[in-house]
């Protein structure tokens, strides 16, 4: 029952923080408001949920070294878009016309990091790590990454492709990012760069909703493979390629580090909330 608690918990914050912030958008500072405060909250809620109902700290959400695991994790998040863009744009499938709008990237700002928290505290926060601690690591990131493409199905313009390049590139990456760091911060991170960057500075679509212009005037084109199509470049092969790289990069160091959780039944090698000094 405490799955179903935290998943409940988190689920209702996530749904009335994104109506209030769906509501306002075309207000970019009170979009940036009230996507703070669904940020904060989902937070809350999430450490005041697992810490009843398990009865422990909740570590993978502690404040101490919080702004540069976050901070890292943002790096990856705009480097990743920007190697995936800028591919796109060498094949000449990605143009940019001018400026855009600054109002739009403020908003943006504050509706990416609602839904990138919500999303991250449901996924990776409740889902991977109960599965992990029973099942494994390994077995876990097959059954949360594919709910995880199965959650943008239900955006505009979703497609099989577009799912399974979310399942392999991005749902693999982001759990193998909390097991290598044994917390939430770096995830959160990066699923906050990676859809910034694609809204906020570069203009395009993200997970098939096309958002309000952010900092760039610019557009993709060509073919699904290539930038994405009316999904973004979130569909892309290149998004499929480094979520890839960086699934593996991941794991690697997770097994350096000593964090890959075995099935029950053998030996306890790992806490799997301890947060590491990394």
């Amino acid at each position: 029952m405490r799955v179903v608690w935290q998943l409940l918990a988190v689920l209702a914050v996530s749904m009335i923080g994104g109506q209030s912030v769906f509501a306002v958008k075309d207000n970019p500072w009170l979009t940036l408001a009230l996507g703070g405060l669904t940020v904060a909250a989902a937070l809350f809620v999430y450490a005041w949920m697992v810490g009843r109902t398990e009865r422990r700290p909740v570590t993978e959400l502690a404040r101490e070294g919080s702004v540069a695991a976050t901070g890292r994790g943002l790096l990856i998040g705009v480097a990743m878009f920007g190697a995936v863009i800028g591919n796109i744009a060498l094949l000449g499938h990605y143009d940019i016309e001018g400026l855009g709008s600054v109002r739009g990237a403020v908003g943006l700002a504050g509706f990416m990091a609602a839904a990138s928290v919500t999303e991250e505290l449901l996924f990776r926060g409740v889902l991977f790590r109960v599965i992990e601690e029973r099942a494994g690591t390994w077995f876990a990131l097959v059954p949360t990454s594919v709910l995880f493409g199965a959650w943008h199905m239900a955006n505009p313009n979703a497609t099989l492709w577009g799912a399974a390049v979310i399942t392999l590139g991005a749902g693999t990456m982001l759990a193998a990012a909390y097991a290598a760091t044994r917390n939430l911060w770096v995830p959160i991170g990066i699923h906050f760069g990676w859809n910034y960057a694609a809204s906020g500075l570069f203009s395009t679509e993200v997970s098939g909703n096309d958002t309000q212009q952010g900092l760039l005037d610019a557009s993709t084109s060509g073919s699904t493979l290539i930038s994405g199509g009316d999904f973004g470049p979130e569909a892309s092969g290149y998004a499929l390629l480094f979520g890839v790289l960086l699934t593996v990069a991941f794991l690697w160091l997770a097994r350096r580090r000593g964090n890959l959780v075995p099935r029950r039944g053998r030996a306890d090698r790992v806490d799997t909330t301890a947060v590491l000094p990394r």
